[in-house]
């Protein structure tokens, strides 16, 4: 976890996100997140009892990037603002093995979600489901 800590205060946590990590508890059972920096926070401050800690923003499983927590019920409502007001910017980059053969264009993919797993996977071409 300590490797995935980019920015930390006593009021925010800024973590880098694993394309595979998900933010939140959902019903693959696997080890949210959120779980994972609670955990953190907890033995690197010796909290005892349950540790308080926000979700700012979310981003899909799928996807690395930036996650921001908020580690008191006032950054929270502050952070929840910020995005409300549309003052904050959130940029989305890719990353790609290959350039394109083109200069622009329509990249086309079909989605087909595995409800037991929770997980979603992307084709190139049309699939039953």
């Amino acid at each position: 976890m300590k490797n995935q800590i980019l920015y930390e205060d006593n009021h925010l946590i800024a973590i880098n996100k694993l394309a595979r990590d998900i933010v939140q508890k959902d019903s693959s059972g696997d080890e949210s997140l959120l779980d994972k920096v609670k955990e953190y926070i907890k033995v690197k401050y010796s909290k005892p009892g349950e540790v308080f800690l926000g979700v700012i923003h979310r981003i899909d499983r799928p996807v690395g990037g930036v996650v921001i927590f908020a580690k008191t019920s006032k950054a929270l409502k502050r952070m929840n603002k910020l995005f409300q007001d549309k003052e904050i910017e959130k940029t989305y980059w890719t990353v790609i093995e290959h350039k394109p053969p083109f200069e622009e264009g329509d990249l086309i993919n079909w989605l087909k979600k595995n409800q037991e797993k929770n997980k979603s996977r992307a084709y190139s071409k049309q699939v039953k489901g």
